[in-house]
């Protein structure tokens, strides 16, 4: 089977020929969570020119010798001289007393500035941990919020509208149906933390970007221009998850949550491997390695430095290549548990002894199911547009207007 990571890297000129999707994202002008889900940072194309002419096989064409045409005589050169004369005196009066075309005249300016007329907008309600008030304001503004909490402004603005549309997709599902869940007293509709999605107070926003007003600027632009857009699959929102970097591939749902999800299936990402936080070394103590798997009463054998059988053995990968069973010291455990449980980065790890120490060796940041952050960013850097993104991420979806599941 080829490896997808060598058949994704196409040049950019290919994608632009690619047919676009039914629905595209029009210009005008991280985080990991359950199923929804944390960030990082990281190229021209020759102008057209028309081909050159394409030269012909034949002869080259040549002016006639004065052999090829029999020769006149001077009175009838002469008649036919001043006949052709005659003819053309009155085109070329015609020519020379041609007025000009005229101007054209300037267009004139518009008495007033037409103001594009917005429906309203569905409102969301935010519990803020921190204070435990709860904030209301408008969806997009919401979904401005999020994209400042979940993705650096210093991102690509393909891969800020492709969070949009994210964000977005899960405030919709989750209104549309009158999801409170995981909202202390079922107060409002949704956290302000990655329970949910990470979510940055208005009056927290205007402080942080005080200084930095073109940044704020570009969030908001990164909204309004994917306005009104959500996913959807067999007419429905989709639970739009998505997390801060990948292996190198994402991870089907299963193998990670139980349920089978149509749209998030495993992809290649190779653009992950660009991450800042792509590859972390953690070191602990075995005593505290087993300790925190519930192993502190196993004996702990020779065979963990290497010898003999070994202690701790891969038992099967996920298609997304990360650890799907482990065995430690005789227990089963899944690549989740051993992650959650020993608070690493990601599912997909290696390690090695250091004397009484274990170091632990993990590939991304993240459950790895939908969308990575750092991965659109990638693809944004190199030419893809935020619907190739998305489309990209979450296999067979569709584009739908969030106003027609919440009002």
């Amino acid at each position: 089977m080829n490896d997808p990571r060598t058949q994704i890297r196409v040049s950019v000129g290919q994608r632009r020929q690619a047919a676009e999707p039914e629905h595209t994202i029009h210009q005008e002008g991280g985080r990991e969570r359950s199923p929804a889900a944390s960030p990082r940072q990281e190229p021209g194309r020759r102008p057209w020119a028309p081909p050159p002419p394409a030269r012909g096989r034949g002869k080259a064409w040549r002016p006639q010798g004065p052999g090829s045409a029999r020769r006149l005589r001077p009175a009838a050169m002469w008649a036919g001289g001043l006949l052709t004369l005659a003819l053309l005196i009155p085109a070329l009066v015609v020519a020379t007393h041609q007025k000009p075309d005229p101007a054209p005249a300037p267009i004139p300016a518009p008495a007033a500035p037409v103001v594009p007329q917005q429906t309203a907008q569905p409102q969301v309600s935010v519990y803020l941990t921190k204070t435990g008030q709860v904030e209301k304001l408008s969806l997009e503004d919401y979904v401005v919020g999020v994209v400042a909490a979940e993705m650096p402004a210093e991102f690509d603005l393909e891969a800020l509208k492709a969070q949009a549309v994210a964000a977005r997709t899960f405030i919709v599902r989750r209104l549309a149906d009158g999801d409170k869940s995981g909202v202390p007293g079922l107060q409002a509709d949704v956290t302000d933390t990655v329970t949910h999605q990470a979510y940055i107070s208005q009056a927290e926003l205007a402080a942080k970007w005080k200084e930095k007003p073109e940044e704020l600027a570009k969030l908001k632009r990164a909204v309004e221009e994917s306005r009104n857009t959500i996913m959807t699959y067999n007419g429905k929102p989709i639970t739009a998850s998505f997390f801060s970097t990948g292996n190198g591939y994402t991870e089907n749902s299963e193998d990670y949550w139980s349920q089978s999800i149509p749209y998030l299936r495993s992809v290649a990402s190779p653009w992950d491997e660009q991450a800042p936080g792509y590859k972390e070394t953690v070191q602990m103590s075995i005593k505290d390695f087993l300790t925190k798997l519930g192993l502190a009463d196993k004996a702990v054998p020779a065979s963990v430095t290497g010898e003999h059988r070994p202690f701790i053995q891969i038992l099967s990968t996920t298609e997304g290549h990360r650890i799907k069973e482990i065995s430690i010291g005789g227990e089963t455990f899944t690549g989740r548990e051993v992650r959650e449980k020993l608070g690493l980065r990601s599912s997909e790890f290696s390690w090695k002894t250091s004397g009484s120490d274990v170091l632990i060796t993990t590939y991304g940041y993240g459950h790895g199911v939908g969308m990575s952050q750092w991965g659109a960013e990638g693809m944004a850097k190199e030419g893809y547009t935020a619907t190739q993104i998305l489309k990209h991420y979450y296999t067979g979806v569709q584009f739908s207007k969030a106003s027609d599941f919440v009002k």
